[in-house]
């Protein structure tokens, strides 16, 4: 701006008439040259003369620093140049030059980033002089004829529904501008025409309200669940053919959104499903076996629906088969049911848990798919456990013994495993898992139940003193999670009296439900119950007892256990004239059967005192002392009288004579016995091992096995006590296994 300044004080200093001497004179103070100070103004009166004959019209407003080196950029594009990345400051000019600026200059220490020079010196360096900054922008509009455009990047942009580039501009090999983004289209047509076709119309990033969009979306998805169900990627047809399909009916011109839909819009007046897409055009081939009996996409449980989705992503966590429950409904599904999966995919899981079999039982079972597919078509899904199903199944049709044990379940594939997908009331996920056992204990809740037809399932917290809830239903229904549901009535000892409730498990409430009835039949026979209390005579064998408890506790068991046996025979009242009916009969016998188990008890803990002074004699034996006294505590475990039915406890005299007979036998014949405890050991040890991973959930088979093999010890060390069943160490190893 020099330059400007001193032309702004020459027009002043020439327009004040002085003399020629005077006006040199001034001019050689400030060090100019009055010679071409009056060049430099006939030079401009003859352009402006020139400018006025073409008939240009001169400014009426002076122009700005942006203007005077926008023009004189015009001639001097050749001497910009742009501040290096490098730690030496210099200027990277045009075709690959470097250059600095002179020392002397204003700008040596403000270093713009693009500058502009009127000449380039070189002296000990290339050096730029009268340097003034400048705008990058600038060059683009001046030197537009000389810019060379790179695009680069092509996409489509869903929001602007046009495809976007990105444009490098360059001056003589000076990158003027890295990426610039700019509508794609009108520069290249061909291209963005195919990037328009794929990632809009076949990827599905559009925004319309065309019905022909929608349609072929939701044809394509159809077509995508189909490939999940069927666990194989290659019914739906590849992006070409789709691509193909638009390619054919789309006119050349079109590359953006906007212009496809004026055209659209045209078209669809005449052939309003141009665009549709047909089912045989998306499918390979059919997908015969993908049927909804064979996929259903609902499981039903307890006439409950629950929601199944399918997905085919090996390695991932979603793999296979999920079942979405409602957190209200967890205590409603049935793991046994899971098990099954669904048709399609039951048949690979029986081939897989066949093939997890030791060799010399698998080979039985050749070709495997074939008999897994036998199985699948003999036996119906149900709530029997799969494993035992199929046990039961080989056991069968090849009269081989298949423990549930010997099958493998880690080597499944995980999509052979039913995911659980847990939610609650407004559809937030609590929790995924294949381990349904846990994400119930974790995630089950009580909710409120309501009434569905009139039938009262709500928590009645009432409480009954006598029978005065009239006709007991065994079950009710409710709502839950949208669905009607079936719940388990039971009553609920509550202390004073009993109490109402639902179950969403049968076991749960026929375990509550007896409870309940006990403490009722104690209420309504109340005289009999205190003249018991009272008069069982319990002191010695409190002492004996205490081992196993208190006082109190071996008269309330023994109470109990009488009231079970006089009151709740099999099938239990429902109404108040059976409870009625029931209570008459039971106050006759109620005493005679309390002093009865009382005997029993006597003579089991007359027996139990004996063996356990025997026992501290039998210590060096170490092996038979450990086994002899594990024994004993399972016989007489806590709560033992009312735990156990009156029929066992009737036993329990013998097995504890047995042990008895055991310890006599034991200092005369040490080898024998250990000879005789190594029969049985392997067997004890397997149902222990079985027993302590039940987590008291026991299976009924197990307890069973448990009382046989009580039988077995009386048979190997006190055969004169005899088994009212015959017992061998052999039957019990092809019992187990067939478990």
């Amino acid at each position: 701006m020099f330059y400007v300044n001193l032309w702004a004080w020459l027009q002043g200093a020439m327009g004040l008439g002085k003399s020629k001497r005077l006006w040199a004179s001034e001019c050689r103070d400030r060090f100019l040259s009055p010679i071409r100070l009056r060049e430099w103004h006939e030079l401009h009166q003859q352009l402006r003369v020139q400018v006025a004959e073409m008939g240009m019209r001169m400014n009426d407003i002076p122009a700005g620093y942006d203007e005077i080196h926008k023009a004189l950029l015009t001639g001097l594009l050749g001497n910009v140049g742009c501040k290096s990345v490098d730690r030496e400051i210099y200027y990277q000019g045009a075709r690959e030059i470097k250059f600095f600026i002179v020392p002397n200059s204003v700008l040596t220490k403000k270093i713009p980033k693009w500058v502009v020079a009127a000449e380039l010196t070189e002296t000990t360096k290339l050096y730029a002089r009268c340097v003034a900054q400048i705008e990058p922008e600038w060059l683009e509009e001046v030197g537009a004829h000389l810019i060379k455009r790179h695009y680069f990047d092509p996409h489509w942009e869903k929001k602007a529904a046009q495809v976007v580039a990105f444009e490098r501009s360059t001056l003589y090999g000076l990158i003027v501008n890295p990426k610039k983004r700019i509508h794609y289209g009108p520069i290249n047509v061909a291209e963005s025409r195919t990037i328009f076709i794929r990632q809009a119309l076949v990827a599905g990033e559009f925004y319309t309200s065309a019905t022909f969009f929608s349609h072929n979306q939701e044809l394509i998805k159809e077509i995508e669940a189909l490939e999940h169900k069927a666990r194989r990627p290659d019914v739906l047809v590849d992006d070409e053919l789709i691509f193909a399909f638009y390619d054919s009916h789309i006119p050349a011109h079109i590359h953006n959104g906007a212009d496809f839909e004026v055209w659209r819009k045209g078209v669809e007046r005449e052939s309003p499903a141009l665009l549709h897409l047909q089912r045989t055009d998306l499918m390979r081939h059919e997908a015969a076996g993908i049927t909804t009996d064979q996929f259903p996409p609902q499981l039903v449980m307890s006439n409950v629906s629950y929601v199944l989705t399918y997905n085919f992503a090996p390695g991932k966590s979603d793999d296979g088969v999920t079942l979405t429950v409602p957190q209200a409904l967890l205590n409603q599904v049935s793991p046994s049911r899971c098990e099954y999966l669904v048709p399609a995919l039951l048949t690979e899981k029986v081939a897989q848990l066949i093939k997890t079999l030791p060799q010399k039982l698998r080979r039985h079972m050749v070709p495997v798919p074939e008999f897994a597919a036998l199985f699948c078509h003999d036996v119906p899904i149900s709530d029997t456990p799969l494993l035992q199903a199929l046990s039961r199944y080989i056991r069968e049709k090849r009269q081989l013994d298949v423990s549930v044990d010997m099958f493998r379940l880690e080597q499944l594939p995980a999509h052979l495993i039913m995911s659980f997908y847990v939610v609650n009331e407004h559809g937030r996920c609590l929790g995924v898992s294949r381990n349904f056992s846990q994400l119930r204990a974790e995630l089950a809740c009580q909710p409120e139940p309501t009434s569905v037809g009139g039938v009262t399932a709500s928590q009645d917290e009432t409480s009954f003193k006598d029978w005065g809830m009239g006709e007991l239903k065994e079950t009710a229904e409710m709502f839950r999670a949208g669905q009607v549901v079936t719940v388990f009535n039971a009553l609920v000892d509550g202390g004073e009296g009993v109490s109402l409730r639902t179950f969403d498990t049968r076991d749960e409430a026929l375990s509550a439900h007896r409870v309940g009835l006990r403490r009722l039949f104690m209420l309504a026979l109340k005289e009999q119950v205190k003249f018991l209390e009272k008069n069982l005579d319990l002191q010695a064998m409190a002492m004996q007892f205490l081992p196993l408890g208190t006082a109190q506790e071996l008269g309330h068991q023994i109470l109990s256990a009488a009231l079970d046996r006089s009151c709740l025979s099999e099938p239990w009242p429902k109404n108040d004239m059976e409870f009625g009916a029931r209570c008459k009969e039971a106050k006759g016998r109620l005493t005679l059967v309390a002093q009865e188990i009382r005997r029993l008890v006597g003579v089991i803990l007359n027996e139990h005192q004996l063996i356990q002074k025997k026992l501290q004699a039998a210590k060096s034996h170490e092996r038979a002392f450990l086994d002899m006294r594990t024994q004993c505590e399972w016989l007489l475990s806590k709560g033992f009288i009312l735990r156990l039915s009156y029929e066992r406890i009737q036993h329990l005299p013998r097995y504890l004579r047995a042990v008895g007979t055991r310890l006599e036998k034991i200092e005369v014949d040490a080898i024998r016995d250990a000879r005789q405890f190594t029969q049985i050991q392997s067997l004890q040890q397997a149902w222990q091992r079985k027993l302590d991973t039940q987590k008291g959930n026991a299976d009924p088979r197990l307890e069973e096995f448990g009382w046989l093999l009580q039988e077995l010890r009386v048979s190997l060390f006190a055969q004169e006590l005899k088994t009212p069943v015959i017992v061998s160490t052999k039957r019990l190893e092809k019992l187990w296994s067939a478990m």
